[in-house]
């Protein structure tokens, strides 16, 4: 049976991308979209969980984790900056943690290095 991971992240919409102007919601779509389709090419079954920055933020990670069991949950590095962010960001891992206690957690740098991420932690 195929490992299931659980991916976690700011829908792209939502993000500030001030500080990148290059990037653009559809530039980070893409690579997530990339990355999860790499994933499943390698085995795992993966779910993406894409969330505002609001009060539904909790609410879509709890549904999530609350639909299935998961090997391994990769939280978005758009989730951890900026600092400003930190509160989301401890919900959000203590939701895992509670709700999750046995799952891997790991971490990407960019959207672009989810697979590498999931990799370190469990192999399909």
């Amino acid at each position: 049976m195929a490992k299931r991971v659980l991916a976690i992240g700011i829908e792209p919409g939502n993000a500030d991308y001030s500080a990148f102007p290059q990037v653009t919601p559809a530039l980070v779509r893409g690579h997530i979209e990339a990355q999860l389709l790499r994933l499943r090419d390698l085995g795992f079954e993966v779910t993406s969980c894409l969330i505002d920055l609001d009060a539904t933020a909790e609410a879509a990670v709890t549904a999530a984790l609350q639909e299935e069991r998961f090997d391994c949950i990769v939280i978005g590095a758009g989730l951890r900056e900026p600092k400003e962010r930190l509160l989301l960001f401890e919900k959000v891992l203590n939701l895992v943690h509670r709700m999750a206690p046995n799952a891997a957690i790991c971490f990407n740098t960019t959207p672009a290095d989810t697979a590498e991420a999931v990799q370190r932690w469990v192999e399909p």
